[in-house]
């Protein structure tokens, strides 16, 4: 009976589990710590309790990734004993066990009206591009034109996609593409290259990168919105996302990248307000005091897509 009675109440947490997917978090053996006293310092407390300091977390003050061998990668139970053990040092200001955020990519519903188009680019799909130039839209094309004729096309500025990846080598990216406001994540390098397969479901982040600079006049494809912007992107949404993911990708070299683009965010369908943990509000922090020499990192934001649920788009955390 006392195992029939465990057993039925595994079952009943495992339904909620799958009912709320809320009441359940999926804890890795990751830990962000912070902490006072530099990178020695953080080298040797986690060594004094069996963990591997994998280094500061982007480019955030006194934040450290730590990683423990003899923790289960992912579990359901959080692991009190480790976290007791280092929260304990005098040093050590803040720890947090890493948790995997739900995120999913975002993209706007087709508009499949034909105006009179203005052929003024030459590649291929500017006539279908109604949404930068449309005129007979009715207001709701990006009136971009009178900017563009004012010399305002991106010249000078840099812009990282956080996504899945973009395709670099892509004939509309690669003269845009700036390998230094780019990183992989989940893969851990330099190469933010999508990872491929058959349901080709990690084409968001190029997508978003040509709606931004993609190249003009070549005859390929379409016009990016700042068609002269430098482009890169960091991979981070191809594997499980938590607090450090977002904040390393947030403050990705933050003196040489001005704009960071993120179309994702949690479930928005009315059930689910879900926003930035403390790495990553440290992150926007430090970006917006810091960021481009002190005039503040830009940070955009794609609003969620909660109006398919009929639910207001902007309940996003």
């Amino acid at each position: 009976l006392h195992s029939q009675l465990h057993l039925l109440l595994l079952l009943i947490l495992l339904s909620s589990c799958f009912v709320t997917r809320t009441n359940c978090r999926t804890f890795l053996n990751k830990w962000a710590v912070e902490l006072e006293g530099g990178d020695d310092l953080a080298h040797s407390i986690a060594q004094t309790h069996g963990f591997t300091n994998l280094g500061r977390i982007g480019t955030l003050d006194n934040f450290y990734l730590f990683e423990h061998h003899e923790v289960t990668k992912r579990s359901t139970s959080p692991s009190r004993h480790h976290h007791t053990f280092l929260s304990k040092e005098p040093e050590v200001v803040w720890a947090e066990q890493q948790v995997v955020k739900r995120r999913v990519k975002r993209d706007l519903l087709p508009d499949t009206s034909n105006p009179n188009w203005d052929p003024h680019f030459k590649d291929a799909l500017w006539s279908k591009q109604w949404y930068l130039h449309g005129g007979a839209q009715g207001g709701y094309d990006m009136n971009l034109f009178p900017v563009w004729q004012k010399g305002y096309t991106g010249k000078g500025v840099v812009v990282t996609i956080l996504d899945d990846g973009i395709e670099h080598t892509h004939t509309d990216l690669k003269a845009n593409y700036d390998p230094d406001a780019s990183l992989d994540i989940n893969s851990n390098d330099e190469d933010p290259t999508p990872r491929y397969d058959s349901t080709d479901e990690n084409r968001h982040g190029t997508r978003c990168a040509g709606e931004v600079a993609a190249q003009a006049n070549n005859t390929k494809c379409g016009v990016g919105v700042a068609y002269n912007a430098m482009i890169g992107g960091v991979r981070m949404l191809d594997g499980e996302v938590s607090d450090y993911v977002e904040a390393k990708a947030l403050s990705l070299n933050p003196q040489h990248v001005d704009v960071y683009s993120a179309s994702w965010g949690p479930d928005d369908n009315g059930k689910v307000v879900d926003g930035p943990a403390k790495l990553a509000k440290q992150a926007f922090i430090q970006g917006v005091l810091k960021g481009r020499g002190g005039k503040g990192s830009i940070y955009v934001w794609a609003s969620g897509n909660g109006g398919s649920h009929y639910d207001s788009c902007s309940c996003d955390g």
